[in-house]
């Protein structure tokens, strides 16, 4: 044989496991000779042969991974479809959720609006790489060690309604209310602690009444959350179905009608707050201001199911 046979098979069982290393050299060996024998005696000579049978069996490396049953990929077929529906996913969410709530904890500690925008920006690229790198990483590792994951099969019932183009729920739509979710999570505790209104020792005073953390606020924030599972949701799929709607519903009605109460009975705002700002101290612009965050509440409960539900009728009809 040849330098250039010696050297092919020298790449080759570099990759392949010590133990076999013998066996498939002899294999190899045997049949890169055959198959350069069968050149020559067509006419071929000799080295013109060699070389294009190695050509043909491409690169050493590629050969040796078919040799151990080593997969070239880094996410097989088995998992890729899963991978590549949680990583959507989260990239979808997680990055801006997380990248709103760091530029708002940034303003509370005093950073000016660029600079809660830069940091902000800048945590939700490095929370991308993250994302992708450990779903990549946790998959792959699964992938290798032919863990199951134990992944429901597939079945003609989980194909999408047939509905005209355009018709699902945009990213951007499903970013941006996430986004204003987290925005308004981050400012029930950016009112407590860093209110623009201050005492004559130079301390915030918070906005809302500090009693409601005892449950109020937690309850809030919680639905809240739940708020944003619910887009998920209704993201994933593609329209809303009477099952998101009841779940709507059931959650601006859990919010609203203790935020309602809150403001009737006179609990929202935080009394000292009320005191420091001149103009609520007039008990009639006060019933404005609880007017106006009634009818809000309202508005926003009645305008909410209308909308959510006839878009819900339109889809099924």
């Amino acid at each position: 044989m040849s330098s250039l046979t010696d050297r092919y098979l020298a790449a080759t069982l570099r990759a392949v496991p010590a133990p076999r290393r013998a066996e498939i050299a002899d294999e190899l060996r045997a049949s890169i000779a055959d198959m350069i024998d069968g050149r020559t005696d067509a006419g071929q000579d000799r080295e013109t042969a060699e070389r294009e049978v190695l050509t043909e069996l491409g690169n050493p490396e590629r050969l040796a991974a078919r040799y151990a049953d080593h997969r070239l990929q880094l996410i097989g077929p088995a998992y890729y479809l899963a991978w590549r529906r949680l990583l959507r996913l989260l990239l979808a969410t997680v990055p801006i959720a997380i990248g709103a709530l760091v530029a708002v904890l940034d303003a509370v500690d005093g950073g000016s609006v660029g600079s809660a925008i830069g940091v902000g920006v800048t945590t939700g690229i490095e929370v991308v790489v993250q994302v992708a790198f450990w779903v990549t990483l946790t998959f792959a590792v699964v992938e290798r060690l032919s863990l199951p994951l134990h992944l429901p099969r597939w079945t003609v019932d989980q194909l999408p309604e047939d509905r005209p183009a355009g018709r699902g729920v945009p990213l951007a739509d499903t970013a941006v209310s996430i986004a204003a979710l987290v925005l308004l999570i981050a400012f029930l505790p950016w009112q407590h602690f860093r209110s623009w209104v201050r005492d004559d020792g130079g301390d915030h005073i918070p906005v809302l009444d500090p009693a409601l953390w005892r449950f109020w606020l937690p309850a809030l924030i919680a639905l809240l959350v739940a708020e944003i599972v619910l887009q998920v949701a209704r993201h994933r799929a593609g329209r809303w179905t009477w099952p998101l709607v009841g779940a709507k519903v059931t959650l601006d009605l859990a919010f609203a009608v203790p935020v309602a109460w809150l403001v009737l009975t006179d609990r929202l705002l935080n009394p000292e707050f009320v005191q420091r700002v001149d103009w609520l101290r007039d008990g009639a612009n006060l019933d404005v201001v609880y007017t106006i965050a009634l009818v809000a509440v309202v508005a926003s409960l009645v305008r909410n199911t209308v909308a959510i539900a006839a878009q819900a009728r339109r889809r099924t009809a």
